[in-house]
């Protein structure tokens, strides 16, 4: 489980440091000052939990929170019980009260690792997807896939002969599909644009089924299809 700390508090890093050396599933990937240094880290290794100080100087750790939305799990560590409520609020996986214990610690990895177990993922490449589901990884190749919808924080993915439900953003797989196949037709529908058979008015049809189409997108969508008239 490799994880950042972000924290001002030489002092505070040093305690952590030493209470990890006897968590065996931990690495400490690197620590960091600020928010702005810890935002370059996650952009280049893969990270699996961000143990976040609050009061900082150049960026609080709930501006943290508010700026970086496609994040892994977040665990405050923090000398001010105030600010649990709110942080709940920007989906913290826990909070934990400066001293930090050793079975406090523990507890909240633990939860990490229920996250992770649990949550759907995708592993991608440029022509298909694997779909982890469960304990299960399905290959589904990107020309299979009809239409993406959302719905709340799950999504479903359509293909020519199953759907897959999957606990992910929208945003999260629109950044994984290649631009020039999919485009976002509403905010809560992609479509491959292969498989569009017909239009009217503010209604796309895929293999007979509907699919809307949000006013702010359809202008830059009829562009994408080239049309002649």
């Amino acid at each position: 489980m490799n994880c950042i700390i972000i924290d001002d508090d030489n002092a505070s890093i040093s305690v952590f440091k030493q209470m990890a050396k006897q968590v065996e599933q931990l690495t400490i990937i690197q620590s960091c000052s600020n928010p702005v240094e810890a935002i370059n880290i996650l952009n280049k290794e893969k990270i699996d939990v961000i143990f976040l100080d609050i009061e900082m100087p150049e960026m609080s750790g709930m501006d943290f929170l508010r700026l970086v939305d496609n994040r892994p799990p977040v665990i405050l560590t923090t000398s001010h019980k105030e600010y649990a409520l709110y942080a709940y609020e920007l989906n913290v996986l826990d909070y934990l009260i400066k001293p930090i214990t050793l079975p406090r610690l523990l507890k909240a990895l633990w939860k990490v690792k229920k996250s992770s177990d649990f949550k759907d993922q995708i592993i991608t490449s440029r022509d298909y997807f694997f779909v982890k589901k469960n304990s299960a990884l399905t290959k589904v190749p990107v020309n299979d896939i009809l239409w993406i919808e959302a719905l709340g924080d799950y999504i479903t993915i359509h293909t020519k002969e199953q759907r897959f439900v999957l606990h992910l953003t929208l945003k999260s797989i629109e950044d994984k599909l290649p631009p020039d196949k999919f485009v976002r037709v509403h905010r809560s529908y992609i479509v491959q644009i292969d498989n569009v058979r017909r239009i009217e008015d503010t209604t796309i049809y895929i293999n007979h089924e509907p699919i809307p189409i949000g006013a702010v997108y359809k202008d830059k969508f009829i562009k994408r299809l080239n049309p002649l008239y």
